[in-house]
């Protein structure tokens, strides 16, 4: 995985893309590289994970355009599986996780944050899908990843028009849940990183699960998912001791103590 650098902090996973001399790129080679450090998170020790870029100007630039530029109309929809490919493993990994966007997210970049559950970006983030300005469409899930992001009007003028957007707007239209200050954005994403990882992890990777299987499908079949995933929960160690500390804590404060949650 010679593009990509993985580190733990607790029960929080850190994956980074290096390739800071072709601002963080996409190509196939990248792409391999990351399909192979998802398969190797061990998800009985890893609660979240944050993806970001190395350096502090690029979180992804964009899939390769040296590359792109010579492929065939098969090549090109084989290149556009295999980066689909690995959006989907990241999107459906059963713990959350959290995009912490430092600098460029174009295209390709855009696409992989918008494959993440939660983006935070640093001030100097700029979003785009430039596609239509270099004879192609979005094509790892940008036509419809960002449509259910930030609503189908404003998705639809970010792709024609191919403008870039800065933090304070990717902001404004709910592409990123906050904004931060350079050096603070890994502080700041392993922070709630760390928040999320003390929660039970059971019940957070069912909440993942009905949240992105239920929106899917219509609401009533969205409610049974969500009935079942909920059911799931109960007769669990994490079930029946968070709840017996709460009820402690309503009796007596002095008799709560600190759960620690096992993993799923």
């Amino acid at each position: 995985m010679g593009f990509i650098q993985y580190e733990t902090d607790g029960f929080v996973g850190i994956l980074t893309i290096d390739r800071p001399k072709a601002l963080n790129a996409l190509n196939s080679e990248v792409l391999a590289d990351l399909d192979a450090a998802i398969d190797a998170i061990d998800l009985d020790a890893v609660r979240a994970l944050i993806i970001t870029g190395s350096g502090d100007k690029s979180f992804v630039a964009g899939a390769d355009i040296g590359e792109m530029s010579t492929l065939t109309k098969a090549q090109g929809e084989e290149f556009g599986k295999k980066g689909n490919d690995v959006f989907r493993k990241l999107e459906t990994l059963p713990i959350p996780v959290i995009a912490a966007v430092n600098g460029f997210a174009l295209g390709g970049g855009c696409e992989l944050s918008l494959s993440c559950d939660i983006r935070i970006c640093s001030e100097n983030a700029v979003f785009g899908q430039p596609e239509t300005g270099l004879g192609i469409t979005p094509g790892f899930g940008g036509t419809q990843r960002l449509a259910r992001t930030i609503g189908v009007g404003m998705a639809k003028q970010l792709i024609y028009t191919a403008k870039n957007i800065k933090a304070d707007e990717a902001y404004r239209i709910g592409l990123v849940n906050n904004v931060y200050p350079v050096e603070q954005l890994m502080d700041e994403a392993k922070k709630l990183a760390s928040t999320i990882a003390a929660n039970a992890p059971i019940s957070v990777r069912a909440s993942k699960k009905a949240i992105n299987d239920g929106l899917q499908v219509d609401i009533d079949k969205a409610i049974e998912i969500e009935e079942k995933l909920f059911g799931s929960c109960f007769e669990s160690e994490d079930q029946i001791e968070g709840m017996a500390n709460f009820l402690r804590k309503k009796d007596d404060p002095a008799k709560v103590k600190h759960v620690a949650f096992k993993n799923a």
